[in-house]
This record gives C-alpha cells, structure tokens and sequence, in this order.
C-alpha cells in the first residue's frame, strides 16, 4: 500500500485483526478467508465534503466533513458521528472497520461506519452549533437513509446535536423517518440509549466475572477513564452493583480517589453537570475529596484494582500503563473506549494471560465489550421501524442478553480457533475479532461481494 498516504489508526486497526486472524486456525481451516479480508479492509464507499458556515459574528467558516461507509453485508451501514478537531480519514476508516466487527458481534441486522468532521463544538454557542448541525447535514442528507446508512452520535455529538441534525434532515428530505439514533424520547430516541455503552461494559465484565470463578461486581475495586456518556454510566453502574469506583478522568488529567475514599453517585452526576457545560474535571469543586493529578491518566495513580475500564478514547493504555497494571494485581481490563489499548499494552495482557494462566489479568477489545451502545441504537432502528417505544426494563432485557451473546460468541470462538493450555482463559480479543469477521464475511461470500476458487 506504498501509494497510498499513511494513516496510522486505520493500519493499527488492520493490523490488529489480522494478525489475531493470522495467528489462529482460521486461514489453516478456511484458507479462503484471507481473500475476504482483502476485500472487507476497503470500504464500500467513502463521501468526503466541505461544511460551510456562519459564526455568531457573521464570519464564514469551513470544516472537512466525512462518512465512511465501510460495509452494508448485514444491513444499513450504521456507526457515530464525532465531531472533534482531530477527526480525519485515518481516525474514521479505523472507526468505521471496528464497527463493522462490533456491529455483527450484536446479532442485529446492521452494517458498519462512521463519520464526522473536524468541527470543534467547544467554546460554541448553541446558535452556532445548529447553523454547523444544519450545514452538514444538508450535505449528508444525500447519502444516508432509514435502509442506507443510520448514524448515531459519538464524540462531541451528543443529543443537541442529534436533534439538529434530524431536523434538517427532515426538512431536507421531507420525511420522518429513524435516520439518526440517539433522538430525543419524544420524537423517536429508545430508553437506556444514552447508558447503553456503559451498562453493556459492565454486563459484559459480569459475565467474565462469572466465567472465572471471581463472584460478582460487588467488593471489586475499579478504576475507569474518561468522564464522559461513556465512563458516567459505566461508573453508576458499577456503583450500583456494589463495586468501588476510584478514578474519573478527562483529557487534562485525572481525578484519584485515595485511601478509603471513593466516587459516588451524586459525585458522577456532578461531573456530568460540568462536562455537558463542556468544562473541564478542574471545574469539580470536591473540596479535596480527591487528588487531581493534571496531564495524567489514571492507571499508574489508582494502585491496585480489580477492574480497569479504558472509557476515554484510542489508545489510552501504553505498555508501560499496562505493565504498572498487572504488576499491581488487576485481573479483568474491558474496553468502554474504541481501541483503546494499544497494540504493546494488548500484548502485555495477552502474555500475561498466557503466562500467568488464570491467575493473571484477562482483556476484553472494544468490539464486543462496549457493542451495548450501536446494540441499543440497532434496538432504536427496530422500534422506529415498527412505530413502537419499548419500555425501560424491556430495552435493558434485551441489551443484557445482547452483552452476554457476545461474551459467548467470542468466548467459544476463541476455544475453537485459538490453542490454549490447560487452565489458561480463552483470548476474548482474538475470539471476538474471529467471531465478527466469519459473520461478516460469510455473509459478503454469500451476496457476491468476494469468491475464491476452492
């Protein structure tokens, strides 16, 4: 691919698929398979396009706009919408590929992609932010549908911005149809959609739990990342189930809950107060109830935990991050952020696991730990399509059972294709990455999207 220019998040993304791929059974069983991954690493179809619009002081202003959609074998291409001043073809090619993965790792019928643009919601005013919303989605609008392509929010889209963006839609198409997930209850959106991503993360970390004979969330120390949708629910969750959260983070440090001090409920609601003001964790006036620690992420700060839940964003957790973890004890790291370990601190778990047997800490990739949220926006589809709303404890029902297929798709998955010794846990990451691209693939061969002569 020297032609080609470098993205690195894209060719990290690649590279750590294949080589789970590679280095289990499957290409040795179904040699055909690697035809398929040539095909499925190219997307179906990539919009790029140009965001204008006026500021509040009548200026013109212009972003770079996206969507990849990256795969329609199991249904409409569906993924997030980030809106952040990194985003870039790499960033959303990468995005887009885990999706595909993810999505078929739910068992619903939808395809995989993503979108965004390198807008910055930050420092805007509301007004501001409807006349982006309006101006992108004037433009996307031409290539997304209820059966097309189903975006949802993501970073930096939450559901202000949603809500702009299906009101253009709606006026630009002159139909009301479930085009975005994440909408408003009133007018479309599903129960438990904004703590979907967390919930599942936690359901799923039950269900390792449970497999390897630790007992329940009650007891168990956890430090998780990030303090937005994400890491919020995931931490109220953990609360409820009787575990201790010690650690909230954001992209200028952290915040360390010392000693015998923990994070409660009214602690998280507080934090998400600031963060939907789009303000920093400095802003969080605990009165010295913990230790803010500026630049840092939480897992060499927190000592030793049971749980460590990555829920910022890719590539979190270094070798070294990871390394400080297992030294210190912790025995289950999940996933609540996209790839958000890198590919050395994915191979100190993995060789911990392999060395240590089930002593040792077990790892579970972004794909199948934190499916709970595109679960619910898949869910969302289903109820718009049928002009139904399910209740809260009927969407929860089903997202549990979502969570706990996937758990075991790639757990008896990785006992088929990956060669494990005797007392050693399964490799989730590589059960759920082989797990994903059989569906997906299979379901390509069928449709005439590759073929291999036999």
């Amino acid at each position: 691919m020297s032609n080609l220019p470098s993205e690195p998040e894209f060719e990290q993304a690649y590279k750590e698929l294949a080589s789970t791929l590679e280095n289990s059974s499957l290409f040795t069983k179904n040699p055909e398979f690697k035809t398929a991954l040539k095909v499925v690493s190219i997307p179906e179809r990539i919009i790029q396009f140009r965001v204008v619009w006026e500021d509040d002081s009548g200026n013109l202003q212009v972003n770079r706009g996206y969507r990849v959609q990256f795969n329609s074998a199991l249904g409409p291409y569906k993924g997030g919408l980030r809106f952040h001043p990194t985003v870039n073809l790499s960033i959303l090619k990468f995005l887009g590929f885990e999706q595909i993965f993810k999505n078929a790792l739910t068992g619903l019928n939808i395809g995989g992609g993503k979108g965004g643009a390198d807008f910055d919601p930050k420092g805007k005013s509301d007004n501001e932010i409807r006349k982006f919303c309006n101006a992108f989605m004037r433009e996307l609008s031409k290539h997304i549908g209820a059966d097309t392509d189903v975006p949802a929010g993501d970073i930096g889209v939450g559901g202000r911005e949603v809500g702009y963006m299906f009101g253009a839609y709606r006026r630009e198409r002159n139909k009301w149809e479930g085009v975005l997930t994440g909408k408003g209850g009133s007018w479309g959106g599903s129960l438990i959609r904004p703590e979907a991503t967390g919930y599942g993360l936690v359901y799923y970390v039950g269900h390792m739990l449970e497999y390897a004979g630790k007992g329940s969330w009650a007891g168990k120390r956890v430090a998780i990342s990030g303090s937005g949708n994400v890491a919020q629910y995931a931490a109220l969750k953990c609360i409820e189930l009787g575990a201790t959260v010690v650690s909230l983070s954001d992209s200028q440090g952290a915040l360390i809950a010392e000693g015998d001090a923990c994070f409660k409920p009214e602690d998280v609601e507080k934090i998400a107060d600031i963060k939907l003001a789009r303000k920093a964790l400095t802003a969080y006036e605990h009165k010295g109830a913990f230790k803010y620690i500026e630049g840092a992420r939480p897992w060499v700060h927190v000592g030793k935990v049971d749980v460590a839940l990555p829920c910022a964003t890719q590539n979190e957790v270094s070798k070294e991050e990871a390394e400080t973890l297992v030294s210190n004890g912790c025995l289950f790291v999940a996933e609540g952020s996209n790839m958000g370990c890198t590919q050395d601190a994915i191979d100190v778990f993995e060789g911990a696991r392999k060395e240590k047997g089930a002593g040792s800490v077990w790892y579970a990739p972004g794909k199948a730990s934190n499916a709970g949220g595109v679960a619910v926006s898949g869910l969302e589809m289903a109820q718009n399509s049928q002009r139904l709303s399910w209740t809260r404890e009927e969407v929860d029902e089903k997202l549990k059972l979502i969570m706990k297929n996937a758990f075991e798709n790639g757990l008896n998955t990785a006992k088929e294709y990956v060669e494990a010794k005797e007392g050693e846990y399964p490799s989730l990451v590589a059960g759920s990455n082989i797990a994903g691209f059989v569906k997906v693939a299979r379901a390509m061969h069928d449709q005439g999207d590759w073929w291999a002569k036999l």
